[in-house]
């Protein structure tokens, strides 16, 4: 019998069966070039010359144009919306999600849908419908403002707008989490004898609590943003209803400029603060669930 040698080292891989992340150095420098090249270009220049031009005439004439009349009234009306529309949409997210997650019904695909409904058509249509119902021409709007009820051109038809435009970012972060944790840890609390509301307060609220404060600060992000559905139900009516991105296209077209980019500043400011609570909140998630595995 003919002695046969085995081999002692690992096996060495055909080149053909290369991994599919072993790009070649050239290769992988494109893509991180095009990736850097598009962000900058669609985003981080735009973000310089709203800056840029907010200070052209320095810091005193943009702290000038933000302290005047109409641009202190739009920057009050948009805390205002925000601060109505985010607690609601995040109780109307809540109460959706844990409807869609612990119950099974008919109709459950056609109500993820409607959630994602916003999503799918333009704010002008959204603002256009609100007009329909609640404008004086309709009978629902007539006899709302008969009774001294304005809904459009008024802050509620901005808020309706708003909580429309803004619903699914709370509701479209819970979903997700709450069908992966599943029934078990509720059921057992409610096998022990906790009540609904103590079993959601000690059980639901605290696992869901990160993808909470995630819809939560996009939600926001978007409620001060928002532009197409406000501009329709608003009437744009300047001190009353124009709030921080109308009062943008006002000062613009009026050639102000400077109080344009000031204001726009301003509110790009709040959105990149919301992105950065965001961001602090996913590095804080991210080192709780590593000291969890660690235990």
């Amino acid at each position: 019998m003919s002695d046969v040698t085995l081999p002692t080292g690992p096996a060495r891989r055909p080149a053909r069966y290369r991994s599919a992340t072993a790009e070649p150095p050239a290769a992988r420098l494109t893509l991180i070039a095009v990736a850097v090249g598009g962000l900058g270009l669609l985003v981080g220049a735009p973000l310089l010359i709203v800056f840029a031009e907010a200070l052209v005439g320095g810091w005193a004439a943009a702290v000038t144009s933000l302290a005047s009349r109409d641009a202190q009234s739009a920057i009050r009306l948009t805390l205002l919306i925000t601060a109505i529309a985010v607690p609601m949409n995040a109780v109307f997210g809540i109460a959706a999600a844990w409807f869609i997650t612990k119950f099974d019904f008919r109709g459950k695909a056609f109500l993820i849908t409607l959630i994602d409904l916003p999503f799918s058509i333009s704010p002008v249509v959204a603002g256009l419908c609100i007009v329909l119902l609640f404008g004086a021409n309709s009978a629902l709007g007539s006899w709302l403002g008969g009774n001294g009820y304005s809904i459009v051109f008024a802050v509620p038809g901005i808020v309706l707008a708003t909580v429309f435009v803004t619903f699914p970012f709370v509701a479209r972060e819970l979903i997700p989490v709450m069908i992966e944790q599943g029934h078990a840890e509720e059921e057992a609390a409610l096998t022990l004898g906790a009540s609904g509301w103590r079993t959601f307060r000690t059980v639901t609220l605290p696992n869901i609590r990160w993808a909470l404060l995630y819809g939560t600060l996009l939600c926001t992000a978007r409620a001060m943003g928002e532009f197409g559905a406000v501009a329709v139900v608003s009437g744009k009516i300047r001190g009353q209803t124009a709030t921080m991105p109308i009062t943008i296209e006002m000062f613009y077209n009026e050639y102000l400029s400077v109080a344009a980019f000031s204001m726009a500043a301003l509110l790009t400011g709040f959105a990149l603060l919301t992105l950065m609570l965001k961001t602090a909140l996913e590095l804080r998630h991210a080192d709780a669930l590593s000291a969890t595995r660690r235990h």
